[in-house]
């Protein structure tokens, strides 16, 4: 069986929907019944009855009996027999899963897929995408019902249809398309819960199927769904042959468009929340054990409280920053929830701009730094997050730099600090269930539907590696578990995070090719055909999840670029794709945004309650909303300069007035006083390009510019004090890479992968002796270059270590990372 398990507990794959009718008069007839009979691929079948005596409730009942082809057909038979005289049994739709059921006003609805398309397979298992999908009403037609047919109920129907499940939703019957592999692999006992699987954030029919999970307990006739990017495609090296798959899973929290949803909820939660991950896998036999990686990556909104309202007149609408959350509570909550379900270090890659005309971006970064450096403060060295804040931007307009290049060198750093994961699969793990969704559940709560995240990465760890793994061809290869993630952000989380996910990607499938024994070095060079088979993938997952969130394609400069494509048409393309994302963001999103939410059950219409579209939207009132839930004392203001898209906002918050929840939180290392926030124009033009933003939080007698410490005078543990010149380039600014170093290789060529990247690892001066606890690899020399600029030593195999960098501080290093070392805090540049 291809889910395995016993078969009575196989989700079902092929569906029939048929209906009763019973007359009661001439003229009138009632509809009572729906029997829907269910196929698990494995020749089982079951029965479902739907009762719509009352279709204002939902009441699904199971017949518990396993049935064969034939008995199934006989029992069909008894129920026409029974129902002959009027009409007998009808045949409504071949189906292949339920997606869910919802009540708007009036009925229940079931939306149902009526046609699927197989995209791909992950270790055997199919996995499909919605290509039809329908409506289907259990209103009695007999009774006539006003709510049913009214113009409101019509209103959201329509608005329902706008979430269109036929693009970009995929699932599979038999694996957890919902988690990545690593978390199937190793946390196999928790992944065995079917209606548990359903809470996960990336399932977006969760809402739709609650109520039918908690009538039977079970997941037998639903299909969990996942909104984002899966594409699969076979390719070859060295007469091996393997399947690159790049899944995207878009979280149904916080969902939603690209300037209604901005930044972070209460929660921890962030909007455009995306998690990608990219499997290398063997493509053998399925009675041959097989080699597969699998590596995953994060994109997010900047998790601070801001938003961006739309403008007719404006294509940069105003970008609003909120001081709501002055100990950036929200901000510890969603890295903390980051850190449960993938482990430490905590990378973060932020490229929002530097330097503007009139602080726009640069306004969020700082305020970013700031958030990150006071969380770090309370955390421990070893979990202290890692950041590295580079302006691709500006770098990408550098004539020397090759954004790809140097993002494949940042790439290589988070790589060797997170790891990726590696196993064998064998047959026998196939058979006995891993990977694969149990529908049964016993612990079924109807008021629990909170998420099941929590704590992942700590079973997934206490699991590693699988057990039972059989032996026969079985080579005994260690496996490999990645510890950590890399968080990717620009200002909209689309076009420049795709070109640095792509990075990490190009970075990542090198190592994994090597782990596979496919290649001998981990390193694959950007003219490697494989580079852009890998480059055609990302574009696309690039261009899918840009129409999601912000309405249009991705702008895809970089990769143009590296096409060689015609500077004049790229510039033409990514022109008309402005005004059709302007188009979307100013007309259509709206709406859009109000059919999301009512799909998540996030809005759920009621009799005598105001109607979606009657409300005022998240970036509307979320500034309003801040207002109405503080007290008097503890007011801000927020003013805008309406004419070009600037903002002013203005504190005027005493610390002492703080709600008695922040007042409760111990803050380790923190002063109880803190100064009164400022936050300066946009427009303001003596403001300087770094931006002051509330930066008296973490240091409460020092002016705003002196936030970042400089290569020069670094922060010591346990100080306060923090450094910026003002003439200092700002455009990158780490704790876990050599920026300097970075900078250094700008003008190297593209193809020259014979640096490896030092690493910054935030460590004691203690644990530097450990050989486990320091930089990963030395730091080597410049190759010489040439007059044209190209290395020699370009396609040699990266340079080894040298066995003593654990133990002493090399004089090749930079003297600020020397400082870094001996003083344990961030490096800046």
């Amino acid at each position: 069986m291809e889910n395995g398990g016993s078969p009575l507990l196989g989700s079902m794959q092929e569906f029939k929907l048929f209906e009763t009718q019973s007359m009661i008069s001439f003229f009138f007839f009632f509809f009572f019944f729906f029997y829907m009979i269910g196929w698990n691929g494995s020749g089982v079948y079951r029965v479902l009855k739907i009762d719509r005596l009352d279709a204002s409730e939902l009441n699904v009942s199971e017949d518990s009996t396993a049935y064969t082809k034939k008995e199934c057909y006989e029992l069909l038979k008894r129920i026409h027999e029974g129902n002959k005289a009027t009409g007998g049994l009808k045949l409504v739709t071949l189906c292949y899963g339920i997606i869910g059921f919802i009540k708007l006003l009036g009925p229940y609805y079931m939306l149902v897929i009526t046609e699927r398309r197989e995209i791909g397979d992950i270790c055997g298992h199919r996995v499909y995408e919605v290509s039809k999908s329908e409506i289907i009403s259990l209103q009695n037609s007999s009774v006539l019902c006003n709510i049913a047919n009214s113009r409101d109920e019509n209103r959201y129907k329509r608005l329902l249809s706008v979430v269109d499940l036929t693009k970009d939703f995929f699932f599979s019957y038999s694996y957890n398309i919902m988690r990545s592999f690593q978390k199937n692999m190793c946390d196999h006992e928790s992944a065995s819960g079917g209606t548990t699987l359903y809470k996960k954030m990336f399932v977006w029919n969760e809402f739709l199927t609650r109520g039918i999970r908690h009538h039977l307990r079970n997941t037998v006739w639903t299909v969990a769904l996942v909104y984002g990017f899966f594409k699969q495609t076979s390719l070859s090296e060295a007469g091996r042959n393997f399947k690159l798959t790049l899944i995207a899973r878009r979280s149904r929290h916080n969902a939603g468009t690209r300037y209604l949803k901005r930044g972070i909820n209460e929660s921890g939660n962030v909007a455009n929340d995306v998690e990608t991950e990219q499997i290398l896998s063997e493509d053998v036999p399925e009675d041959h054990p097989m080699q597969i990686s699998s590596v995953v990556q994060y994109r997010g909104s900047i998790p601070l409280f801001w938003s961006q309202e739309t403008s007719r007149m404006n294509l940069k609408p105003d970008i609003v920053l909120s001081k709501r959350d002055l100990i950036y509570e929200a901000t510890r909550l969603h890295f903390e929830n980051l850190a449960e379900r993938y482990g430490i270090p905590i990378i973060i890659l932020n490229l929002i701009k530097t330097k503007e005309r009139r602080p726009r971006e640069s306004i969020l970064r700082a305020e970013f730094a700031n958030a990150i450096d006071f969380i770090n403060k309370d955390l421990p060295e070893e979990n202290r997050l890692r950041f590295l804040h580079w302006d691709l931007h500006k770098h990408f307009q550098s004539k020397t730099a090759n954004v790809l290049a140097l993002l494949g060198k940042v790439a290589t750093c988070a790589l060797m600090l997170t790891g990726f994961f590696y196993h064998q699969v064998t047959p026998s793990m196939k058979l006995e269930g891993y990977m694969s969704s149990s529908s049964s559940e016993a612990e079924m709560s109807p008021h629990n539907s909170s998420d099941d995240d929590c704590g992942e990465f700590d079973s997934v760890e206490k699991s590693f590696p699988p057990k039972n793994v059989a032996s026969g061809d079985y080579d005994g290869k260690p496996g490999r578990l990645q510890r950590g993630v890399l968080r990717t952000n620009c200002i909209d989380c689309l076009d420049r995070t795709n070109v640095a996910q792509y990075a990490y990607g190009w970075a990542a499938l090198g190592q994994q090719l090597h782990a596979l024994g496919i290649r001998n070095a981990p390193t694959i060079e950007l003219d490697d055909p494989l580079s852009s088979s890998l480059m055609v993938l990302y574009e696309r997952m690039g261009d899918t999840l840009a129409y999601q969130y912000g309405g249009s394609a991705a702008h895809n400069k970089v990769f143009s670029e590296r096409r060689g494509q015609w500077r004049a048409a790229t510039q033409s393309q990514e022109f008309l794709r402005t005004l059709q994302r302007y188009y979307n963001n100013t007309y259509m999103d709206a709406d859009k945004q109000d059919a999301i939410n009512i799909f998540l059950g996030t809005f759920q219409p009621e009799q005598g309650k105001q109607a979606v579209w009657e409300l005022r939207s998240d970036s509307q009132s979320n500034v309003q909303n801040v207002e109405m839930n503080m007290g008097e004392d503890e007011r801000f203001f927020v003013k805008r300069c309406l004419s070009d898209g600037n903002i002013l906002h203005e504190g005027r918050t005493p610390m002492s007035a703080m709600s008695s929840k922040h007042e409760s939180i111990s803050r380790k290392g923190f002063e109880s006083s803190h100064q009164v926030t400022h936050i300066i124009s946009e427009s303001s033009p003596d403001m300087p390009a770094v931006g002051y933003v509330a930066l008296s939080r973490c240091t409460p007698s020092m002016p705003s510019t002196y936030f970042f410490g400089d290569a020069r005078k670094v922060q010591h543990n346990g100080s306060n004090s923090n450094y910026l010149s003002e003439q200092e380039d700002m455009s990158s600014v780490s704790n876990f890479v050599d920026v300097e170093w970075l900078s250094s290789s700008e003008n190297l060529c593209d193809n020259d992968q014979s640096l490896r990247p030092p690493v910054l690892a935030s460590y004691s001066t203690a644990e530097m002796s450990s050989s486990e606890n320091i930089i990963s690899e030395a730091k080597q020399p410049p190759p010489a270059m040439s007059e044209s600029g190209s290395s020699s030593r370009k396609g040699k195999e990266p340079m080894e270590a040298e066995p003593s960098v654990h133990t002493k501080i090399c004089d090749d290093f930079t003297d600020s990372f020397k400082q870094w070392v001996a003083y344990g805090e961030a490096l800046c540049h």
